[in-house]
Order: structure tokens, then C-alpha cells, then sequence
């Protein structure tokens, strides 16, 4: 599926207003509702909206403290890489896991209560996670930009 510039159009203004009414996404894209919700709906099923969510305030919802993490592991077997994948995922403080290249092997989002919650999970959870080694933990100071929306 080829996105021609109404299936961007309907794309951009979903990234802003996942909850806008059909009726009112045709008329921003200038549509009838029927084809708006054709063209929404092929969207969806060709996977290029994958879901709708709710995004919430983390200041207002008990996590205001946002902190990267670069894990380096023991060894860089498949195994190991299985286990560690497994074992983030059940964790539910853990927002974001990413295996990157380069001098560490993820990289790892979470957001916290306060320094003392992150020591907690430090000490609890990561560092007994299968094959860590080293963790270097990056508290952020500011948000400069944060942002949901894929630029299309």
C-alpha cells in the first residue's frame, strides 16, 4: 500500500487526536465519512496504525523522574540475549528495551517515583536480571522534546 497525502493527512491528525469522531476526521481531510472510514480502516489492517492509547501525565501519575539505563552483559550469547529480552518484558517498570550496537548491548527507559524507587529497582530487579554485568544509569535533568508522533 502505496500512503498517497489524504492517508497522511488522516495519519497526522491521528498521531494528535487519536480520539477525534470519524465525522470530524473527514472533514479535516476533506472526505465524505464513508471514505474517511474506509481509508482509516485499511490504515489499521495494512498496519500503519498499529493502536490507540491513552498517553498519560507522568508528574501527575506518580512518575515524574525519567531515567535511561545502558546495560552491558556477561556474555553476548543467544541464549542470554533470550533470557534478558524475557525477563524485561514481565518487568513492568521497564517502558522501553532496545538491543543497540555499539559499546553496550540495550538500552534501556524507565520512569520512576523518585531516585529512591529507581535505587529500589536498581538493586532488586536489574542488576539480577539474566547475564547483566554493568548497568550506567542517565537520570534526565530536562525533557527538551518528547513526542509519540512519526514524522510523515
Amino acid at each position: 500500500m502505496n500512503l498517497d497525502e489524504t492517508d497522511r493527512k488522516i495519519l497526522n491528525k491521528l498521531q494528535t487526536d487519536g480520539r477525534i469522531t470519524n465525522q470530524d476526521l473527514a472533514k479535516h481531510c476533506n472526505l465524505s465519512p464513508s471514505a474517511c472510514f474506509d481509508r482509516t480502516r485499511k490504515l489499521r489492517d495494512n498496519g500503519y496504525i498499529s493502536s490507540y492509547v491513552a498517553l498519560l501525565g507522568p508528574h501527575l501519575n506518580q512518575r515524574p523522574l525519567l531515567i535511561f539505563i545502558e546495560v552491558l552483559l556477561n556474555r553476548t550469547t543467544g541464549d542470554i540475549f533470550r533470557q534478558f529480552a524475557e525477563a524485561t518484558r514481565r518487568q513492568r517498570d521497564i517502558l522501553e528495551c532496545h538491543m543497540v550496537a555499539g559499546g553496550f548491548d540495550y538500552l534501556i527507559k524507565v520512569r520512576m517515583k523518585d531516585m529512591a524507587a529507581y535505587r529500589k529497582f536498581l538493586a532488586e530487579e536489574l542488576v539480577d536480571m539474566p547475564g547483566v554485568r554493568e548497568t550506567r544509569t542517565y537520570a534526565v535533568l530536562e525533557e527538551v522534546k518528547s513526542t509519540t508522533a512519526l514524522p510523515l
